[in-house]
C-alpha cells in the first residue's frame, strides 16, 4: 500500500500501533521520542517548560508511565501473532490452543481482547493533550481507514493460503470484516471520544475522575445496551444460503434452508449477530470457514475440522463472520475499558495506588463475567458476549498488573526483549507469517510438483525425525516462530520498522 512506509531511524524508534498512534496534531506525544529541538518546536508554547532540566525530568516521568504500556502492547502483538501461527498451523493437533468451537474459551480466545485492551491504554497516553482536535481526528480517521483496507487485502480472500499458488478474489465474494478491521473500529471509536468527549477538569479525586470521563462511560453504556437489545430482541426468521455440492463435479450451487423463527437464540444458526451480518454485509461476503464447523454437530473430528457426521444440520455449511458488525460493537467496549485503565496510569502517580485500582476493576470484571455466566450468558468469542468481554478484559487487567509490577516496580526489562522485537514489527510479521504470504511465496519454488517444496519438505523431515506427526507439527511451528523472532530482532537492530 502506498500508505505503508519503511522507516530506518536511529534517533526515534516508533513501531506500528505503538501506543496505537503517534500523532495528536501540533501537541504530539510520542513515547521515547528523541530530545531534538525539532520535537520541542512541535509542541505548543503553553506546554513548553522554560527550564531544560525540568523538561528532561518531565520527559523521563512520561517515559516511565509508558514503559509498561510498551511492554503490554508488544506482548499483546507478540501473542496475537504467535497464537495465530500456532492456531492455524498446529491447532488441529492441539485443540487446547485452538479457538473454542462456539461456547467457552481457550488460550487463543484471550488474544484479541488483550490486543484491543492494550490499544485502549495506549490511546489514553497518546491523546493526553491535544492542541488541534480537528487535525487529530483527521489523522485518526485516516489511520483507521488504512488499517481497515490493509485487513481487507490480507483477509478479504485475495491471498489463498500457503497450499494454493493462485491469488485474486471475486469482488462479489470478498470478505469485508476481519481482525485488522475490528481493531480499526475499536481504535476509531475510542480515539474520537478521547479527543472530543473529555473535558479539561483537574482530577484530584475519584469524583473528579468520573466527571472528566463520564461521557465515555455513557458511550460504553449505549454500545452495551444496543448490543444486548439487538442480540436478545431481534427476531431471526428462517433463512437460506447457497453452497457448492461437493458430490457433483459441476459445482452447481445448492440452496440450503435453516429453520429458525426464534428470538434471543445464541446458538450458531439462529443468532442476531449472523442475521445482521447477512443483511448488511451480504451472505457471500462472510467468512466461509467459521469455528462452529468444528462442533460435534458439524465435524466427526470435533473439536477439529473434519467431515460432516451423518444427518448433520444444514447450517454446518453456512458462512459466519467471527469479526462481524454487531460483535465488533462489544469488542469496541474492550478498547474503552482499556482506555480507563490508561486514565488511571495518567492521573494516579503512585505505583501501589495504580495497582490497587486496577486490581479492584479487574476483579470486579471477572466477578461480573462469572455472575453473567451463572445466570445464562455464555462465554462466546464469535458472538463477543458480555460475559466473554468481562472475563477477557478482567484477565487483561490482571496481566497488565503483572507486567507493570515486573517492569516498572521490579525494573525487570531485559527478559521482555523478545516480545518487543516481534511486537515492534508486528505488521510485517502478521502479514508475512500469520497471513501465510511468506510461506505461500516459498511454495512457489518446488521440485516437479507443488507439493514438493521447501516448507512441506522441512515439515516432513521433522515429523520423520520425531516419529510423530502431532509433535513434529508443533516443533515445525516453533521453528517458524523462532525464525520470525530472529527476523524481527534483525530489523530491530537495524532500526527498520514497518508502520502505517
Amino acid at each position: 500500500m502506498s500508505s505503508t512506509v519503511i522507516a530506518a531511524e536511529t534517533d526515534e524508534r516508533s513501531p506500528l500501533l505503538q501506543n496505537s498512534s503517534q500523532f495528536v496534531g501540533e501537541n504530539e506525544i510520542t513515547p521515547f521520542a528523541s530530545l531534538s529541538p525539532d520535537n520541542n518546536d512541535e509542541r505548543s508554547s503553553a506546554t513548553k517548560p522554560t527550564d531544560p532540566k525540568q523538561r528532561l525530568v518531565s520527559l523521563d516521568v512520561f517515559r516511565g508511565l509508558t514503559v509498561a504500556v510498551r511492554m503490554l502492547s508488544s506482548l499483546s502483538r507478540f501473542l496475537l501473532i504467535i497464537l495465530m501461527i500456532l492456531v492455524d498451523d498446529a491447532g488441529g493437533a492441539f485443540p487446547s490452543i485452538n479457538h473454542s468451537p462456539w461456547f467457552g474459551v481457550t488460550l487463543a480466545d484471550f488474544v484479541m481482547p488483550f490486543f484491543l485492551f492494550s490499544v485502549g491504554i495506549s490511546i489514553s497516553l497518546v491523546f493526553k493533550k491535544v492542541s488541534s482536535k480537528p487535525a487529530a481526528t483527521k489523522k485518526v480517521v485516516l489511520r483507521s481507514i488504512k488499517l481497515f483496507l490493509l485487513g481487507l487485502i490480507l483477509q478479504g480472500g485475495y491471498f489463498h493460503g500457503r497450499d494454493d499458488l493462485t491469488y485474486g478474489v471475486d469482488v462479489n465474494q470478498i470478505r469485508w470484516m476481519g481482525v485488522l478491521q475490528r481493531i480499526s473500529i475499536g481504535y476509531l471509536f475510542a480515539s474520537v471520544t478521547e479527543i472530543w468527549c473529555v473535558n479539561n477538569n483537574e482530577v484530584n479525586s475519584a469524583i473528579a475522575f468520573v466527571k472528566k470521563y463520564y461521557i465515555q462511560w455513557l458511550f460504553v453504556l449505549v454500545l452495551g445496551v444496543l448490543y444486548m437489545s439487538l442480540l436478545y430482541g431481534v427476531y431471526v426468521p428462517d433463512w437460506s444460503f447457497q453452497v457448492i455440492n461437493q458430490n457433483f463435479s459441476s459445482s452447481v450451487p445448492q440452496t440450503q434452508t435453516v429453520n429458525c423463527g426464534v428470538k434471543g437464540s445464541l446458538e450458531p444458526p439462529c443468532n442476531a449477530v449472523g442475521l445482521i451480518d447477512r443483511l448488511l454485509l451480504g451472505e457471500s461476503h462472510l467468512y466461509k470457514r467459521p469455528v462452529y464447523k468444528r462442533t460435534q454437530e458439524c465435524s466427526i473430528n470435533s473439536p477439529d475440522y473434519g467431515p460432516l457426521p451423518p444427518n448433520a444440520p444444514a447450517w454446518c455449511l453456512a458462512p459466519f463472520d467471527p469479526e462481524g458488525l454487531l460483535s465488533s460493537l462489544m469488542a469496541a467496549v474492550t478498547c474503552f475499558l482499556g482506555l480507563q485503565y490508561g486514565h488511571v496510569m495518567v492521573h494516579y502517580k503512585g505505583y501501589m495506588h495504580r495497582i490497587i485500582i486496577w486490581l479492584v476493576c479487574s476483579s470486579s470484571l471477572l466477578i461480573l463475567g462469572y455472575i453473567l455466566m451463572v445466570i445464562g450468558v455464555p462465554l462466546s468469542k464469535p458472538l463477543y458476549t458480555v460475559s466473554y468481554m468481562c472475563i477477557t478484559t478482567g484477565a487483561s487487567g490482571i496481566l497488565l498488573i503483572a507486567i507493570f509490577y515486573m517492569v516498572d516496580v521490579m525494573q525487570i526489562k531485559k527478559p521482555m526483549g523478545l516480545f518487543q522485537w516481534m511486537g515492534m514489527n508486528a505488521l510485517i510479521v502478521y502479514a508475512l507469517a500469520a497471513c501465510d504470504i511468506f510461506p505461500a511465496a516459498l511454495h512457489g519454488f518446488y521440485w516437479r510438483s507443488p507439493e514438493k517444496n521447501l516448507v512441506n519438505g522441512t515439515e516432513w523431515l521433522i515429523v520423520a525425525m520425531l516419529g510423530s506427526k502431532r509433535w513434529g507439527k508443533l516443533v515445525f511451528v516453533l521453528l517458524e516462530i523462532t525464525f520470525w523472532g530472529l527476523v524481527s530482532g534483525f530489523l530491530h537492530v537495524k532500526g527498520i520498522y514497518v508502520k502505517l
